[in-house]
């Protein structure tokens, strides 16, 4: 099955850290400008979605939503969570650790996309 959303094992390891400090996460890809442009990594339940949000899957055992307006623009794009040195965004739990996440993104192939019916 084609996962709609992955993480490389940076991410992965950060991931760990985050839910070994915080419990359960979530994560959220809203699609807007700075900070949003940025998945940003909550206390699962902290963060509200809602019916214009999309899950995506999970990474790391944590469940990923999008936007539904993003979702449109992205959906022929498998997201790739990644981790990068540097500040993201100040609510997300990465912060404090010096890193931020990174969405990274690659088209899917046609045998793919048939089977994710897009």
């Amino acid at each position: 099955m084609v996962e709609r959303v992955t993480a490389t094992p940076a991410a992965l390891g950060l991931i760990d850290k985050l839910k070994e400090k915080y419990g359960p996460l979530m994560f959220h890809q809203s699609g807007g400008c700075c900070d949003g442009s940025s998945p940003m990594c909550y206390p699962e339940g902290e963060f509200l979605t809602g019916d214009s949000d999309v899950l995506l899957g999970k990474i790391g055992g944590s469940p990923f939503y999008i936007s539904e307006a993003q979702y449109e623009y992205w959906k022929h794009t498998q997201l790739i969570i990644d981790v990068v040195d540097g500040r993201g965004g100040m609510f997300s739990l990465e912060g404090p650790e010096g890193k931020r996440f990174l969405t990274r993104s690659r088209v899917f192939t046609s045998e793919e996309r048939q089977e994710l019916n897009i």
